[in-house]
Parts: structure tokens; C-alpha cells; sequence
């Protein structure tokens, strides 16, 4: 094989059965869909016009058109391989156009595939199909959607708000709703009422094991009542029943994409983003199937054994592969969505823990252990419970052990704590080594987790499994998000709200949600890609007429969410407020005190970047945390004191991990 070309774009050629072939990598889309260069103006151009204007395809990257042209002048035969799904079709079908310009003669193929091993792609190759043009116009039809409502609506938010330029504000058919639902779920936390309640327990000991039981009726209302519970226990306590109970735990079904971040996001505590960039990334080198599936059920196809035989090789995880290797037939668990595209997420092949991140390894394995627990049996617990009399006073203690491990031996991030207790039997007698008694309030709804908010955009119907980390990722780089779990920003609020009260349609699930119907039944050929689109742009043209009947109001809404955001914290000296400012002379920002001049307190900030406040302060320094986003890199967190040890710390750190790396590719 020889490899021409520059690197951006390199063109690998070779002869295989006697044809000359030439193989040339593209990365996203080639081409886009846009507005000509006369609504470019946003000042000039009021949002409703562009529904009027031509959607054109122009390049990505003008030299990746350029060369795919030139290569394409002279081929006989071209075989489209992007990503079998509806974006990669329509990639797929975007380059065939392109080169039709400058070679109509050239016969098109499609291969497609779902895992990057010599097997799967020669089968590929071998057996090629045609471009699925349904599909392609599916995908049309969506980016030209998604044109239309995304440059529409952020135009006028950011212009009623006066939000220009590198500040603009973003609004999207998938985004906003998204957003909403995070902003509503802040509002159920922020007006939950709390109702007291009180708890009554007992630390109890049998023959030198401690374990702790809880009053049978749970909370108490009254105090006055817990008081009185709590006051007739006694020095000892009479067994009066026990019971014993096995249960199954079935095993999990296979990875599509939804789960498979959910579950990264609650075992690693890692963004979704994050999770999804690092699979795409051992897709592409051969260690995992493709990554953006909705699939949950493995095809009679998938050679369930040779996978594991593959992984058996591995040092790390290749003994689990030859224990399962011994069971005599393997039969996988079935998820409930079923869809002949790809299969579900699956190891394709073995990896060395040496050769990976930190974060690729935990990624790999959970792929792969995931792998191994659908062909697993179930778990077998077993739940005790244990019924005590005190004073008068019921009392029960539960326990639960896992007597078989099945499925959570290879796959233990679900695994909950053995809570064992003592054998006893009824009538005997145990010790009251402590009572106790609680004052507790009822809790509001918990935040949305990432991994808790990409399951209900699901649920939703609110975007596809190749773009909802995207878009949680988009509301995190805009300001709009903050933390893990997800909290709106002051601005994000504003945004929201605006939206919520003068154009619902745009905020709430359901037109997104039909949208994705919609583009479905392009695929399938029942409905035009114009006839969609067409339909989507009446649907905007009465949004921005209700939102431009309110424009003034929305503005000043919007902008007093971006005043509440510049606020970020409290002074540590005086108690006053830390607001961002600017330096008269230099115009440099920086963070000052609202006492001043009675309280001097200054901090320097990043120059570039959107500062957000998070709501916390430093453990070490006692200042506030902020939060800088910058475009292009991941946001970062930092406290304002320059002299904090947490920064002389993360300097050691970062210095450690150079000098190791120095080390490393010496």
C-alpha cells in the first residue's frame, strides 16, 4: 500500500485482484447546508426572511471537495463506506453528487459495516448495496430543519437581547426543549415545600454482631408520637419472625447507545461527550463496534463465541472470556429495541491496558464486561428480614447478599453492598445496644444526572443516539448548564423561560418529537423531504410572529438572566457581593467586591473566555468557583484566588505528568 497525499488528507492506493483502488478518508460532513451570503447580515436580515431564502450545499472544507473531485475524474467504480446510519448516508450520498459533476459515467456502491475487523470488512466489500437515497433525504431534511429553526430563533433571542457577535445565544428545535426540561426541574426543586418527618431505630447485637433496625412504621408525622415510640424500647428485643426470600436479578440487555452512556455517566462519573468521543475513538481502531445504535438485541449473525474467543487473548479481562467460553451453548439477553441497521455496542477485539488512557481503558472494559454479562446468568440474592419486638414497639431489619454472582461476577458496577445479618431464629432475645431517633425533612426531585437526562430526551423523543450528548454538551459550551448533575445558569433560565411563555411550541417535546416521525417517514419513502420541510417552516413563521409581538419584553427578560450570571459569589472578606468588572484604563476584567471602596477585594480572571459562576466555593481558600468556557476546549473550573493551594497543587500535578510522559516516548 502507498500512501499519497498530505496528511490532512491522505490517499492510500493498492492493487487488489488485479484493479488499481484508491482509498480516501472524509471526516463529518462534506458539505452543509446554508444560507446565501445575503442573510449572512444579521442586523439587516429580520429572522422570518431567511424562511424565504434558498437552503444551498457549500463545502466543509473546500480542499477536501477539490481533491475528491480530482480522484474522482478518472474512477470507474466508486464504493461509498461512511457510518450506516442517516448521517452517514447522506455524507455518502452528498460525495456521489460531487463526483457525478465531474464524472457522470462512474458506477456507485455502498458497503456498509459495523465493526472495523478484516472479517467484517471484507464481507463489506465483497457483498456491496446501493446508496439508500430514503435515508439520505432523511438526513437532508433534518440539517435543513434544524438550519431553518436554529438560525431563525438564535437570531432574534440574541438580537432582542442584544447578544452579538462571539455572545450570541443559541437556540435549536432539539436544544431548547432539552434546556426546558433541565429549567423545569430546577423550578420543581426551588418551590418544593419540605414536610418534617421523624425516624425511630435501634442498633441491636446478637452473639458480638451489631446491625441496625427501623420502627416498622417508617416516618412519623407527629414527634410527639416518635418520642413516645422511642421512649418504649427497651433494653432488649424478642424475635417474632423471620423471613427468608431467594430472588433472580437478570442480566442486563446489550449497549445501544443510550445505555451505554447512562451507565458510563454513573459508573465514571464522566460527561457524556466525553463517554461517546472515546468510544468513537476505539470504534475506530478495531476495539469496539460502532458506538451510535439503537439496537439492544444481537444479530443471529454475530458470532457470540468468536468474540469471546478474541477477548480470551487478552491479559486483563481474557480469563472472564475463558470462563464463559466454557458454558456449553451461549444464550444473550434481548432488549426491547430491535432494528437491523447495527448491532448492539460489543468488543471486537482484545486491548492492552498499557496501550489505552486511563479513561479508553474504563470505557473498553465497561464495553466488554457489558458484553460478557448478556451471555451471563442471572444472580441469585438472598433477602432476609427480621421483625423484632421492644417495649411494645415493632421493629424490622432487612439484609441481602448475593449467594450466586451470575451476570454482576463480570459486570459489578451495579452491584449494591452485602448487607448481611446475623442468624436468628423466632422467640430468641438480642440486645438493644442503642435507640435513636431522627428529625428528617421529605427531599425535592434530584437534578438530572447526564446519563438520567440522555434516558429521558429518549423518552422524549427528543433528538437520536448520535446527537443528544451533543446537545447537552452545546447547552454546557453556551453557559446555558453547569455540573453533573445539570444546573441552569441564570442566563439558561432567562432563555428558557423566554421561549416557554411566548412560543411553548419551540420548548416542549412534542413538535421535535413528531419532527423525528416525520423524518422517519422520509426514509421509508412515505412523505417527501419537502413536504416536511415545508411544513416546519409554517410552524416557525407563527413562532417568531409570537415571539416579535413581544420582542422588547423577551430582550430585558434575557437580559437580566445574563446580570444574574455575572454575579459569583460572596466577598470572603466582607460578605458583599463579587461581581465581574472592567478596568477603566485597560479594560482588562477582573472581579470585584460591591463594598468597595470601603472593601478593596480584587481577583484576576481569564481574559478570554465566558466566565459562569457554579455556586460553590474552594474548600482550601474559601472563594468562589467559577467556571470558564472556552469555544473549541472543554470548559474548566477554578477558584478566584491566584494564591490557592489547589493551583500550587494542580502545577505539581501537571508536572509530574510531563515529566512521566517525557519518559514515556523517549
Amino acid at each position: 500500500m502507498k500512501a499519497e497525499g498530505d496528511k490532512a488528507m491522505p490517499v492510500y492506493s493498492f492493487t487488489l485482484d488485479g484493479e488499481q483502488i484508491k482509498c480516501v478518508g472524509v471526516r463529518g460532513h462534506v458539505l452543509r447546508a446554508d444560507f446565501p451570503e445575503e442573510y449572512k447580515r444579521w442586523e439587516r436580515v429580520e429572522p422570518k426572511e431567511l424562511l424565504g431564502a434558498d437552503i444551498v450545499k457549500v463545502p466543509t472544507e473546500k480542499a477536501v471537495v477539490t481533491k475528491l473531485k480530482r480522484l474522482a475524474k478518472t474512477a470507474d467504480r466508486v464504493i461509498i463506506a461512511t457510518d450506516y446510519d442517516r448521517e452517514g448516508e447522506l455524507i455518502g450520498y452528498d460525495i456521489s453528487s460531487l463526483i457525478k459533476e465531474v464524472n457522470p459515467n462512474a458506477n456507485f456502491a455502498r458497503a456498509r459495516f459495523s465493526a472495523l475487523t478484516e472479517s467484517v470488512i471484507r464481507e463489506a466489500f465483497q457483498n456491496p448495496s446501493e446508496l439508500a437515497e430514503g435515508l439520505a433525504k432523511a438526513g437532508e431534511a433534518r440539517q435543513n430543519i434544524d438550519l431553518l429553526w436554529g438560525a431563525a430563533l438564535t437570531r432574534f433571542i440574541s438580537l432582542a437581547s442584544r447578544r452579538l457577535g462571539q455572545k450570541f445565544l443559541s437556540v435549536g428545535r432539539v436544544q431548547s426543549p432539552t434546556l426546558a426540561l433541565i429549567v423545569e426541574r430546577e423550578k420543581e426543586i426551588n418551590e418544593f415545600v419540605p414536610e418534617d418527618y421523624w425516624t425511630v431505630g435501634a442498633l441491636l447485637e446478637v452473639k458480638g454482631r451489631e446491625f441496625s433496625a427501623q420502627h416498622k412504621k417508617g416516618r412519623f408525622s407527629s414527634e410527639k408520637e416518635a418520642l413516645a415510640s422511642f421512649s418504649n424500647i427497651s433494653t432488649s428485643a424478642k424475635v417474632t419472625s423471620v423471613t427468608q426470600k431467594e430472588r433472580l436479578l437478570e442480566p442486563p440487555s446489550p449497549f445501544n447507545t443510550t445505555s451505554f452512556l447512562s451507565a458510563a455517566s454513573a459508573a465514571f462519573k464522566m460527561s457524556s461527550a466525553k463517554a461517546m468521543d472515546i468510544a468513537e475513538s476505539l470504534y475506530s481502531r478495531g476495539y469496539i463496534s460502532y458506538p451510535r445504535v439503537d439496537n439492544t438485541v444481537y444479530p443471529d449473525s454475530l458470532d457470540l463465541r468468536g468474540v469471546c474467543e478474541a477477548i480470551s487473548q487478552a491479559e486483563v479481562l481474557g480469563e472472564l472470556a475463558r470462563e464463559l467460553l466454557r458454558k456449553p451453548k451461549l444464550l444473550p439477553t434481548k432488549g426491547k429495541k430491535f432494528s437491523t441497521d447495527h448491532p448492539p455496542i460489543y468488543p471486537t477485539g482484545p486491548a492492552k491496558k498499557s496501550e489505552l488512557t486511563s479513561s479508553e481503558w474504563k470505557i473498553y472494559e465497561l464495553v466488554v464486561r457489558r458484553f460478557f454479562a448478556t451471555l451471563a446468568g442471572p444472580a441469585k440474592v438472598l433477602s432476609t428480614i427480621l421483625d423484632f419486638e421492644s417495649g411494645g414497639e415493632e421493629l424490622r431489619a432487612r439484609g441481602q447478599v448475593v449467594v450466586e454472582g451470575g451476570y454482576l461476577h463480570y459486570y459489578p458496577y451495579t452491584r449494591r453492598k452485602d448487607e448481611e445479618l446475623p442468624p436468628c431464629e423466632k422467640g430468641m432475645t438480642v440486645r438493644v445496644v442503642d435507640k435513636k431517633i431522627e428529625a428528617k425533612q421529605t427531599q425535592p426531585p434530584p437534578r438530572y444526572s447526564e446519563g438520567k437526562l440522555i434516558e429521558k430526551m429518549e423518552e422524549l423523543g427528543l433528538g437520536t443516539k448520535a446527537t443528544r450528548h451533543a446537545i447537552i454538551q452545546n447547552l454546557r459550551e453556551r453557559g446555558y448548564i453547569l455540573s453533573d448533575p445539570v444546573k441552569p445558569t441564570s442566563m439558561g433560565v432567562a432563555v428558557a423561560d423566554a421561549l416557554t411563555k411566548n412560543a411553548t411550541l419551540v420548548a416542549t417535546p412534542d413538535m421535535t418529537a413528531q419532527l423525528e416521525r416525520d423524518m422517519d417517514d422520509v426514509a421509508k419513502g412515505k412523505i417527501s423531504l419537502e413536504g416536511v420541510v415545508g411544513e416546519s417552516k409554517e410552524v416557525l413563521a407563527e413562532i417568531l410572529d409570537q415571539l416579535s409581538a413581544r420582542r422588547e419584553q423577551i430582550g430585558e427578560e434575557i437580559r437580566a438572566g445574563v446580570r444574574g450570571d455575572l454575579c459569583l459569589g460572596s466577598c470572603p472578606s466582607c460578605g458583599g457581593e463579587l461581581s465581574i468588572k472592567r478596568a477603566r484604563a485597560s479594560g482588562k476584567r477582573f472581579v470585584g467586591c460591591s463594598n468597595y471602596p470601603e472593601c478593596k477585594v480584587t481577583f484576576p480572571l481569564p481574559q478570554k473566555g465566558g466566565i459562569l459562576a457554579t455556586g460553590e466555593v474552594c474548600s482550601l481558600c474559601g472563594t468562589p468557583k467559577i467556571k470558564v468556557l472556552k469555544s473549541g476546549s472543554r470548559p474548566w473550573e477554578l477558584c478566584l484566588d491566584p494564591d490557592c493551594e489547589s493551583k500550587k497543587r494542580q502545577e505539581v500535578s501537571t508536572a509530574s505528568r510531563g515529566k512521566k510522559g517525557t519518559g514515556k516516548s523517549a
